[in-house]
């Protein structure tokens, strides 16, 4: 009989336990449906990652949440390192290929935010070199371009420590280990 009555309280609690997780998943669902992302694949070197879309979409997802901005629209091009370089050169007038580049809208833009390049090369080279995995340095530079575009800078010391400090706690939530640590 008491062992009747316990597997009772243990099956009782596991569904008590499973129906707040479920409760969760839906408000995290309900929270991240919010952020729209249209992300475009332009170079064929990113279909060699799997699941690259629900990387970066999950990383941008977490910052805005983070942010508390969790109702944003925004896009994000996957390009290689000739196409970056091109629209670095362009943009910003450094003929050279770099990581990521962050293109805020303007203001009257409304909930878009703008757009996120990211390019294979580098970021696969950076990951390599650090000795990183590429999922992992490809979600903090989602979170990096992300929150450039909420206007987070790293030109002055004093903001950069916000921006680092924005990432790693975004990082964290992400369960991924402190790039600058």
């Amino acid at each position: 009989m008491a062992a009747r009555k316990a597997r009772k309280l243990r099956t009782a609690s596991g569904a008590r336990a499973a129906g707040k997780a479920r409760v969760k998943a839906r408000a995290a669902s309900k929270a991240s449906a919010c952020v729209a992302l249209d992300i475009r694949i332009e170079s064929n070197l990113w279909k060699q990652k799997r699941d690259i879309q629900e990387k970066a979409r999950r990383a941008i997802t977490k910052a805005a949440n983070a942010a508390a901005r969790p109702k944003c629209e925004l896009a994000v091009l996957l390009t290689d390192d000739s196409s970056i370089r091109v629209i670095n050169a362009d943009w910003r007038g450094v003929d050279a290929p770099t990581n990521v580049l962050s293109f805020p809208a303007p203001q009257s833009e409304g909930e878009f935010l703008g757009d996120i390049v990211l390019a294979f090369e580098s970021i696969a080279a950076e990951a390599t070199a650090e000795g990183k995995p590429f999922a992992h340095h490809f979600a903090h530079l989602c979170v990096h371009g992300f929150l450039h575009l909420l206007g987070y800078d790293h030109v002055r010391k004093k903001d950069a420590d916000v921006m680092v400090a924005a990432e790693r706690d975004i990082l964290r939530r992400l369960r991924i280990p402190d790039p600058y640590g």
